[in-house]
């Protein structure tokens, strides 16, 4: 479980608008508290669920297999244990195989299309632990086939904010993380 000092809204005391949103989590992952922490900021926890989720990455114009794609290939490496609890089974609703999920380390060698591997080199350099991220031609040009500048922008976003929603809720504690996390809490 989540070890976060914040302070938590249990579900029973939530607004009845973000009750859908701690089920769904409690059920995916057995572990709310982003949204029993994020109730907090009412407006904050809306541009996550609404503008963000609703808007963006289950709309927008790039299609969704490719988001959950870059979704799981971000907690995988990032080892947010909650975050994979939900984006296995994201992954799997939208098309990826269990052998895919299982050989997403080796995505060059696997079974990928041209399409999915472009995606997923574009993931790699928008992990947090790539600190020398960048797009160049080569990465550019294998994207262009297959997305418009929009829709890479498109990707580029979602990334970049379930990056950043990542690193924030390990700072906060809440969420699990993997034995493998990059991101552990040393004791002091």
């Amino acid at each position: 479980m989540a070890d976060t000092a914040m302070a938590r809204i249990p579900r029973d005391k939530l607004p009845e608008e973000f009750q859908a949103a701690w089920d769904a989590l409690n059920k995916l992952t057995d572990e709310p508290t982003f949204v029993e922490v994020f109730a907090q900021a009412p407006d904050v926890l809306r541009f996550v669920m609404n503008d963000f989720y609703v808007k963006l990455f289950f709309g927008g114009n790039v299609d969704q297999r490719y988001k959950q794609l870059v979704r799981l290939k971000l907690s995988l490496v990032h080892g947010c244990r909650t975050c994979n609890k939900q984006n296995v089974p994201g992954a799997l609703e939208a098309g990826i195989t269990q052998v895919q999920i299982d050989a997403m380390d080796d995505y060059n060698n696997g079974p990928f299309s041209d399409t999915d591997k472009a995606v997923l080199r574009f993931a790699d350099q928008m992990v947090l632990t790539n600190m020398e991220g960048d797009m160049g031609e080569q990465l550019y040009a294998a994207l262009s086939t297959h997305f418009s500048d929009a829709e890479i922008c498109e990707l580029g976003t979602v990334m970049a904010v379930i990056a950043g929603m990542a690193k924030l809720s390990f700072i906060l504690h809440l969420v699990e993380r993997e034995s493998y996390c990059p991101f552990a809490v040393d004791a002091a």
